[in-house]
């Protein structure tokens, strides 16, 4: 959906397809990275561990990690897993940002309600785990098929690159 191009990334109806780490090249300047998945998704517990410790191992070793989108299901509740994941990486040095996919499914008054609701609901979360820690939760909506958010997430992963290049000339 970022790249306008259905046909970059396979996707699948069934969670769970995404077993490697995917790298994207993006106009020469910077990589979209594609890990697999850390919620639900049938498959033996066996290989559920395989997948998880790939996640791990890229955002516990990459040099090059400037943001971590987390892509959050916005039609339910906050699912488990993704407050399990949300916890390990609110605790970490690793700057993150939620996308709320799906977004064409609901209406716009409720995708609204439920993304606020969602919001609290981690911010809640983390702030169990990590008393008097401030998380801004800087969040996003979004419709791989309608392509809503799209210009909003690619504005704001510009200004993360400018940030970067003014830093680091």
């Amino acid at each position: 959906m970022l790249c306008s191009n259905g046909k970059l990334a396979m996707t699948s109806a069934t969670p769970g397809k995404t077993r490697l780490v995917n790298h994207f090249n993006i106009n020469g300047k910077w990589y979209l990275v594609d890990l697999p998945g850390y919620g639900y998704a049938k498959m033996p517990p066996q290989e559920k561990a395989k997948l998880e410790a790939i996640i791990r191992d890229y955002l516990n070793h990459s040099e090059e990690l400037t943001a971590l989108f987390i892509l959050v299901d916005c039609r339910h509740d906050v699912q488990k897993a993704d407050l399990d994941f949300l916890g390990e990486v609110g605790g970490s040095d690793i700057p993150f940002y939620i996308i709320f996919t799906k977004g064409d499914k609901l209406g716009p008054v409720a995708l609204q309600k439920r993304v606020e609701e969602n919001v609290s609901q981690i911010r809640e979360h983390l702030g169990k785990l990590y008393p008097g820690e401030e998380f801004q939760l800087k969040h996003f909506s979004s419709s791989a098929k309608s392509s809503l958010g799209r210009d909003e997430i690619l504005s704001f992963i510009g200004e993360m690159l400018q940030q970067q290049t003014t830093t680091t000339t």
